[in-house]
């Protein structure tokens, strides 16, 4: 293949890499794994970790360093759209019922993960921090971190499971909504932080970024509900095109701010009226070609930029990487759990509550991306960290059925219908 022409190199890897991930998805479902499980793993068997370690020159002829920027291009529109995705499907009415019971498991679930991840980095600093990066903003990236849950798979593994719309679920998804939430803002914290060149600047940053949360609530959700209410006056296609249109502007905004695309992306989403067969529709349509053809491509930039090998230079990359496994699995589980439990949860509700919580899956990847493109963390803890996110969500399915086991799920009254946009979720 020509150097001078990426797009013959693109056109092999692009279809390569797609089918790949679809064929580790089949196989992970089979053992009763959601499919992002098998996609993680994929995209890092495809990269330094199995293929560039036993055949280098396929992972050089597959993945040339010409066609690397247009598959990461395509793998973060994807990533954005993706992104809309999920904040259109967060809904806060969901904590109606909840409300005590959620904000103390979310919280809690958010807190001591906070607490013990804050530790944790504070031990690792000296050894694990990029140079020029302050303990600050590396202290609460690895905090966030700890705290993340994988809003998007927990509700597929809740329909997988028919747990969606019982009790059980229903808390879980109020829980994972809060907890969503406050870990954005968390963030978008450290990314100012660590963008900022100083002290007013991230204060600047973050008064944009409240400025720019407000006006999306208080004037573009207004217009965006007018305009749903004429929406299905209008061909699929046209709302198609300004949903995309509407989230690739709020990214660009919140890109130009300093808080990373990725938010505007989500809050574009969060404030999208979720009424109407047209927005439904488009939505369905948007999620049927991103999750399978453009997010694969985002895993594999994850995989390429994870190597396990590196992790056996020396016995104490493993120990710490087995205590980031250990802080995780007990601040996430821990923390979930002993709130739920405190609120008058039986115990194998609490627990299984706790796992849910303790699911990472997709979110953390991004959140992880973001650290390592902004030098708030280096490669060999990036490499931790999605070591950490997949076991933690591969473990949450098998928790489940040990806890749950004997125990038929009890339906709510009225049980919530299974939103079919959610049936296709990664």
């Amino acid at each position: 293949m020509s150097s001078a022409d990426p797009m013959p190199a693109l056109l092999v890897a692009v279809p390569v890499v797609i089918l790949a991930c679809q064929a580790g998805a089949a196989l992970f479902r089979r053992f009763g794994q959601p499919p992002v499980v098998g996609e993680i793993a994929t995209g890092i068997l495809l990269g330094p970790s199995l293929l560039g370690w036993l055949w280098p020159d396929a992972q050089h002829w597959l993945f040339p360093p010409a066609v690397l920027p247009y598959t990461s291009v395509l793998g973060q529109l994807g990533l954005l759209a993706f992104m809309f995705l999920v904040g259109l499907e967060l809904d806060l009415k969901s904590l109606r019922g909840h409300t005590r019971v959620a904000v103390a498991v979310s919280q809690a679930g958010m807190l001591l993960p906070l607490v013990l991840g804050a530790l944790l980095a504070v031990a690792m600093y000296g050894d694990f921090a990029p140079d020029g990066v302050g303990q600050v903003p590396f202290t609460l990236f690895i905090a966030v971190a700890m705290s993340i849950t994988a809003f998007p798979v927990l509700a597929r593994i809740l329909i997988d499971r028919g747990l969606y719309g019982t009790p059980l679920g229903a808390l879980a998804m109020a829980c994972a909504a809060v907890d969503d939430v406050v870990a954005w803002c968390l963030l978008a914290l450290v990314v100012a932080l660590s963008s900022a060149g100083s002290p007013m600047e991230a204060a600047t940053t973050a008064a944009l970024a409240v400025a720019f949360t407000l006006v999306m609530f208080y004037l573009v959700r207004p217009l965006l509900a007018r305009w749903a209410a004429r929406a299905e006056r209008y061909q699929d296609g046209i709302v198609l095109v300004a949903l995309f249109s509407g989230l690739s502007l709020s990214a660009l905004a919140t890109d130009r701010i300093g808080v990373h695309a990725l938010f505007g992306a989500f809050l574009f989403g969060v404030v999208t009226p979720r009424t109407g067969h047209r927005i439904e529709a488009s939505a369905a349509r948007l999620r049927a070609f991103t999750v399978p053809v453009l997010l694969p491509l985002f895993f594999v930039h994850t995989g390429l930029r994870t190597d396990i090998g590196g992790l056996t230079a020396t016995p104490e990359l493993w120990l710490w990487a087995g205590a980031i496994l250990v802080v995780a699995v007990l601040g996430k589980w821990g923390g979930a759990t002993a709130a739920a439990r405190a609120c008058g949860r039986p115990w194998r509700e609490s627990m299984s509550i706790g796992a849910l919580m303790n699911c990472r899956g997709l979110t953390e990847l991004v959140v992880l991306n973001v650290g390592l493109e902004l030098g708030v963390i280096g490669p060999e803890l990036f490499t931790m960290l999605v070591l950490m996110a997949l076991v933690t969500t591969a473990v949450t399915s098998p928790a489940l059925t040990l806890l749950r086991s004997g125990k038929a799920p009890r339906p709510a009254a009225p049980v919530q219908p299974v939103p079919e946009n959610a049936l296709s979720g990664p």
